[in-house]
């Protein structure tokens, strides 16, 4: 028993500071994620939600050329772009994907500017790795309070409109007829993925910030038709895959002389994640085979075949 345990826990795991700031960071960007998530995937805005990535990248590498602590590049510039894309794309859809394209646009044409000037100055080591693919196991301690904080903003402001939010993301024209602000809703909700993003840009980097965000929703969704449950399952799925990830990518130190140090964590919660929507992708469609009508078993009225 003793070795299985070994086997899975490598000695240090539990009393490393690292791993105790990757787990108490990740398990809260895995629930606002998965939380926020569910909304994007249901209004079908997962390319507002890569977008954003791409705008907290432009903040965060501006913050460490600046001297800044990153959640407040990833978070803060990820707010305003939101604002931005909320302010150009309100009225219908087409407008809603040309805002996200413009603000795409500006946010990769800064970061690139940012990631240079980081480089070429010596700002900050490694701050391309620490922007694009994340670093979670580099997160100072005091940055736990403040992701805490953070995110705690983001699910108040889902669960204080959580009821017009649905009601706008199921049907937004019966939602106007019953008076309900759907601009106002809207906004609160661009901002609460603004700053889940940001948030998972901190863990996993800008370029994989939306695994977190879409991945666990998506797959909830396709297991449930029933929205408190999705939620529930989204973050069960969340955590698990990045409680996971981090314990695979503190194990991968000593799984070979190929590679100096361990393996990103973000790989393998994305890898986590990537499998768990497979999975249950297959779940879903065995359920509806098994629960669609046979053929052979319908009675067909005489003289009306073929």
């Amino acid at each position: 028993m003793h070795d299985v345990y070994t086997a899975i826990f490598e000695p240090g795991f539990f009393g490393n500071p690292q791993v105790h700031v990757a787990v108490a960071v990740g398990g809260v960007v895995a629930i606002v994620c998965a939380v926020v998530g569910v909304f994007t995937v249901m209004r079908g805005q997962s390319f507002a939600g890569h977008s954003l990535g791409d705008v907290s990248a432009a903040g965060g590498s501006g913050a460490l050329l600046i001297g800044l602590n990153p959640v407040a590049g990833f978070v803060g510039l990820g707010a305003v772009g939101a604002a931005v894309m909320d302010m150009i794309g309100v009225q219908r859809l087409r407008s809603r994907d040309l805002a996200t394209g413009i603000v795409l646009g500006a946010a990769i044409g800064l970061s690139a500017l940012f990631l240079y000037l980081t480089t070429t100055t010596g700002a900050t080591t490694g701050a391309t790795q620490h922007v694009l693919f994340g670093s979670i196991f580099t997160i100072a301690t005091g940055t736990i309070s403040v992701v805490t904080a953070l995110g705690g903003l983001a699910l108040a402001g889902v669960a204080l409109v959580y009821r017009p939010l649905l009601l706008s993301t199921v049907s937004p024209d019966v939602a106007a007829a019953r008076g309900v602000p759907v601009r106002l809703v809207g906004v609160t909700y661009m901002l609460a993925l603004a700053v889940s993003v940001g948030l998972s840009s901190l863990a996993l980097g800008a370029i994989l910030s939306t695994a977190l965000l879409i991945g666990p929703a998506a797959a909830a969704l396709r297991l449930t038709r029933r929205i408190a449950w999705a939620l529930v399952i989204a973050c069960v799925i969340s955590v698990l895959a990045t409680w996971l990830g981090v314990l695979l990518s503190y194990d991968s130190y000593d799984w070979g002389s190929a590679h100096n140090g361990r393996l990103p964590v973000s790989f393998f919660i994305v890898a986590l994640v990537v499998a768990t929507y497979v999975l249950s992708s297959a779940a879903s469609a065995r359920t509806a085979r098994a629960t669609a009508p046979r053929r052979d078993l319908i009675k067909v009225p005489a003289g009306t075949e073929g």
